[in-house]
């Protein structure tokens, strides 16, 4: 598995207008081939700062199947206009992960 980490900046005063575009955008990237998880998080300092995670199958699924995709280009067309600057893309592979979040007995 690896996982896309992209720091995103919108542009200040556009974050309900990006988030709302995002909402219809996220399906285009959850629904291709090798995508396992998406994942949105706002900054808590910077409001205007967003991370974005992707868990994908193999690299090539994100930078030769999506990337590659119509499904891509109407995802970066909702999405991009809310950028400055663009983002910087980064993959990585699990060393150690832990699941706190399973139910209590």
């Amino acid at each position: 598995m690896v996982i896309e980490q992209v720091p995103l900046d919108v542009i200040p005063g556009s974050e309900a207008e990006f988030e709302a575009a995002f909402d219809v955008a996220r399906h285009e990237l959850a629904g291709s081939p090798g995508c396992r998880t998406v994942r949105l998080a706002r900054c808590v300092e910077t409001p205007n700062r967003y991370l974005l995670l992707v868990e994908w199958d193999t690299l090539a699924d994100h930078v030769d199947g999506f990337r590659n995709s119509d499904a891509f280009t109407r995802w970066r067309g909702l999405v991009a206009k809310f950028w400055d600057p663009l983002p910087t893309v980064l993959h990585f592979t699990d060393v150690v992960r832990m699941d706190n979040t399973a139910p209590a007995d």
